[in-house]
């Protein structure tokens, strides 16, 4: 039997909460659910009034994973849904996380919780810049930080404020408010952003992800700046062998360049300790406009 829980006045089934999702830690279906009750004031600031994907993982990341836009059978009513541009499909909306109910919801699926780099007020209106810094073996997180860092300073020179998180996977994401502007002026930018780095640290950075230059090298993807892609937010889970989390982190722990990869457990005492690091991105007096 399916227990019903009622979560902020709205009654939620909620299934299997003792299955091991992350057979590594051993980690159940009800402790990532009670992540994100925890964790739910930090995050849902940041997929608020935005679609989500989702990347479901219910078998846990060695069973069957599959992306989704649209809204899941079973969707529930009172679940906010948007409409999105979609070429191949005029009609098509995407689920919005507005509150806890909503997110508890979604996060009983077992899923990753991606988001565009625009509001669903303004589609192709893009109001963050974002890099996604992936190493190839054998370069890793060392040389992350040194990119990251090099590009904090490239983008302070044009009045631009970076924040990082871990990816919860591999490498790094610098998330950058910027006032609302088409996202093909963003993607434009974030690609001369990586062809000025790979041209300054031609040992470390790549802007274009060619398997045969990738060893010891970062890849500067500046292609999640296009209206159709998306990022993974900050303090989703990740289906990674171990509960890894898209982590916010200091300035500081980037020049250290070691320890950077959070799991579930991890984020309660850091938000106690940082609050949200990456609370600048949804604060529109913060927001730049792109040189």
């Amino acid at each position: 039997m399916t227990p019903i829980t009622e979560v902020a006045g709205r009654r939620l089934s909620l299934s299997n909460l003792g299955k091991v999702i992350h057979p590594a830690t051993g980690t159940t279906k009800g402790e990532i659910l009670h992540y994100y009750a925890v964790t739910s004031q930090a995050l849902l600031p940041h997929v608020q009034n935005r679609p989500v994907s989702f990347l479901r993982y219910p078998d846990g990341p060695d069973g069957q994973r599959f992306f989704t836009k649209n809204p899941p059978p079973g969707t529930p009513s009172w679940v906010r849904t948007t409409p999105v541009p979609r070429s191949d499909e005029p009609d098509a909306t995407q689920i919005v996380v507005t509150d806890l109910p909503s997110l508890v919801w979604a996060a009983n699926l077992v899923v990753e919780f991606h988001t565009p780099q625009w509001t669903a007020d303004e589609p192709g209106m893009a109001d963050r810049l974002v890099l996604d810094l992936d190493p190839g073996p054998p370069a890793g997180m060392s040389e992350c930080c040194a990119v990251a860092r090099w590009l904090r300073s490239r983008l302070a020179a044009d009045g631009l404020d970076a924040y990082a998180k871990t990816s919860g996977a591999k490498g790094l994401h610098l998330l950058v408010p910027i006032e609302p502007t088409p996202s093909d002026q963003v993607s434009a930018y974030a690609k001369a952003l990586a062809l000025e780095g790979e041209a300054a640290l031609p040992r470390l950075i790549l802007h274009r992800m060619n398997r045969v230059l990738r060893p010891g090298k970062v890849f500067v993807d500046h292609s999640q700046n296009a209206a159709a892609k998306t990022t993974a937010a900050p303090y989703t889970l990740r289906a990674r062998t171990e509960p890894t989390v898209s982590t916010p982190i200091t300035w500081e722990e980037v020049e250290a360049a070691r320890d950077l990869v959070f799991r579930l457990e991890d984020i309660a005492p850091r938000l106690s300790r940082f609050g949200d690091l990456m609370s600048p991105l949804t604060d529109p007096a913060r927001a730049r406009p792109l040189p």
